[in-house]
């Protein structure tokens, strides 16, 4: 699938209208059959929800958004299409549209990620640097995510062979500022630089796991070099383990905090890596099999399979997906009762199994997802690992 140029700005406009996410945009468009019904549908979604105002992104300012990316040698790639990593679409919260500076053709190769420290140690940056440059000359793509410490070194060591940098932020927002020159080149020598965010977007705190999912999601494994304890190269190693990617870690002296993260890895079963080959002998089976799914437990709930959803969504002469109308305070359709049962009474602060909510309250799924879709949107609802969901607030 290739997206036209207007239904391109159209799924922009959806990924940036408010309370819309990966998962949220993926429902949408299989409720109504294109991004361009979807945005039509935002509005009165909203409302059933129980939210009287929905910032919606305008055709405005998502061309403002793409000539800016323009400018700059951004351009917007959709999941299903060509250039679009098959690893990165195999991820549950795939974003639908990320941002890509670069060459397209280190996508496609097989990638490892290799994460650690911003303070790292000299043997710490020394690994990093001979791992990175030996996983390159044997095919391999390095992903990471361009901060200070092992992952500026990862990147360098790989510039030759093909390294990817996911940012925080937006593309004309690079973090931290010292590391622009190795962007630069980065671009200069045949990789690439991807990210979801809208540009001139400043990165904040919330912004770095989101790019992790990222790192890990382009990887068929990811290597945490030096981690301490509450680093954020254990969300990294975290999100490879959701997605189904195989995680490595360097042992280190027990003396030193920075090892303290990798070898809690090590003992909860990542795989000890103390060179290239413990990392090749693991994802070459894997690589040839091609990238595992995350998303089997969502798949039976979609009114069209995920297979099929890359085929059947927002190509002309599609139209959306005929719908009636749900009350989400009920959870009902308008044809199937009076409110008598209310799906919302079984929805509380904590997680529950949409499988649960469809047994326990005796509706179709359909019935379910679409309130389900209507809360979200609204705000008032929370998604977890598991297909599982949460109410947000009284």
């Amino acid at each position: 699938m290739i997206l036209t140029d207007e239904q391109r700005l159209d799924w922009l406009r959806l990924i940036r209208s408010e309370n819309v996410g990966p998962r949220t945009f993926r429902a949408l468009v299989n409720q109504y059959g294109g991004a361009a019904a979807a945005l039509d549908a935002l509005p009165d979604l909203a409302r059933r929800g129980g939210r009287l105002m929905l910032k919606v992104c305008s055709r405005a300012e998502a061309e403002k958004e793409m000539a800016a990316a323009a400018r700059l040698g951004v351009r917007f790639v959709a999941m299903g299409e060509p250039d679009y990593p098959k690893t990165l679409q195999a991820i549950d919260t795939a974003p639908p549209l990320i941002g890509l500076r670069g060459s397209a053709a280190v996508l496609a190769k097989p990638s490892v990620a290799i994460v650690g420290s911003r303070n790292a140690s000299a043997s710490g940056l020394t690994f990093a640097e001979r791992l990175s440059r030996q996983l390159g000359e044997a095919g391999y793509v390095v992903v990471s995510g361009l901060a200070r410490g092992i992952d500026a070194k990862a990147h360098k060591a790989s510039l030759g062979t093909g390294t990817i940098a996911v940012l925080a932020g937006g593309h004309d927002r690079v973090y931290p500022a010292q590391n622009e020159p190795l962007l630069q080149a980065i671009l200069e020598q045949g990789g690439a630089v991807i990210s979801e965010m809208p540009m001139g977007w400043e990165p904040r705190g919330r912004d770095f796991p989101r790019r992790n999912r990222i790192v890990s999601g382009l990887s068929y494994g990811v290597v945490v070099v030096e981690a301490a304890r509450r680093s954020g190269s254990l969300i990294t190693a975290r999100f490879a383990l959701e997605q189904g990617r195989e995680v490595f870690a360097v042992p280190g002296s027990p003396l030193d905090p920075r090892a303290e993260g990798t070898n809690d890895l090590i003992r909860d079963g990542a795989t000890l890596c103390a060179g290239i080959e413990h990392v090749t002998a693991v994802l070459e089976p894997l690589i040839a099999s091609g990238p595992r799914l995350d998303r089997h437990a969502e798949e039976p709930h979609h009114p069209i399979g995920i297979e099929e959803l890359w085929d059947e969504l927002d190509l002309p002469g599609i139209a959306p997906a005929p719908t009636r109308p749900v009350m989400p305070a009920t959870g009902l359709d308008e044809e199937e009762g009076d409110g008598e049962v209310r799906l919302i009474t079984f929805l509380g602060p904590s997680p529950v199994a949409i499988d649960d909510l469809v047994r326990q309250s005796g509706l179709p799924i359909r019935t379910v997802q679409m309130a389900l879709l209507e809360l979200e949107i609204a705000g008032r609802l929370e998604r977890h690992g598991g297909n599982a969901v949460s109410l947000i607030g009284p």
